[in-house]
This record gives C-alpha cells, structure tokens and sequence, in this order.
C-alpha cells in the first residue's frame, strides 16, 4: 500500500509539473520516475485520485479535481465552459440519458455534472468518451437531454 501512496504523490507532482493530456504521457513519466507500471494501473490511478482533464490554454492537461490550477483555468462558470469544448450529442431512453463528448473529455464533464444541483438525478456513470445519468423519471431525462443538448457545440 505504500507503494500506491507514493505513486499517487508522485502523480500528483507529475500533472502539476507537466501539461500531461494522454494516459500514455502519464506512463511514460511515471516510468522515468522509477515506477514499474502498466497502462492498467495508471488508468486505476486516475481514476481512483478522480484525476480530470481541464481545458487550459488551448489544450487539455490532467488535474486534481479543485486543484487551484483547475479553479483558475475557468474563470467564470466551469460547467459552461467544459460542456461547450465537451459535448457532442445528448440522448435518453427510458429513465437513462446519455451523453456523448469527444474522446477523453467525459471524465471531465462528468466530474462538473455531478458538482452541479440536479433535480431527479439517481447518478452517473462515466467512460472515456461516454456518460450516463440515470434519472427518476422518462419525463425528467428527457428535461435534462434538452437542456444540456443547448451546450454542444453550435448548438
């Protein structure tokens, strides 16, 4: 367990230093730091320290979830902000809703959903490129499609 300690510190150190953006970045520095892992356990690492990939200067890096860097690179409101350079499309069916966001970014966008107050929302559950709400009702994914569908992209 320690070793896991030290390896999540040192990621911590890592996506502070260095503008990392791919799993694979993140590997190969924690490799030259001296740790023997796989592409399975950084991808266990960045889920289990809730790491999310933040829009900052014109590109996508890692970030501790309230990391001061994270707070700072979106002035104004987060959501707004991470949902419009996110989202692709919002669907539901049934109580369930899903919504699609360009590869890498549905962390991120999950991350600022589930920091919001929604009426109705049981959970989430987050991929890659995919989340889901499971919402109470049909009537209420069906609120919830329509309004985050006013985010996408020219939308």
């Amino acid at each position: 367990m320690a070793a896991k300690h030290k390896r999540h510190e040192t990621i911590l150190q890592l996506i502070e230093k260095y503008p990392i953006d791919r799993q694979e970045d993140l590997l190969a520095h924690l490799r030259a730091a001296g740790f023997d892992v796989t592409q399975a356990t950084v991808s266990r690492d960045i889920r289990e320290l809730r790491l999310v990939k933040s829009a900052v200067g014109g590109g996508y890096r890692y970030m501790a979830p309230g990391s001061a860097a994270g707070k700072t690179a979106h002035p104004g409101n987060r959501f707004e902000t991470i949902f419009r350079e996110a989202l692709i499309h919002v669907d539901y069916a049934g109580h369930m809703v899903l919504v699609r966001c360009f590869s890498g970014m549905a962390n991120a966008a999950c991350e600022v959903f589930d920091s919001q107050a929604w009426e109705d929302v049981v959970g989430t559950l987050s991929g890659d490129d995919t989340f889901f709400i499971l919402m109470r009702t049909e009537a209420a994914a069906k609120a919830i499609c329509e309004r985050l569908n006013r985010y996408k992209s020219g939308g």
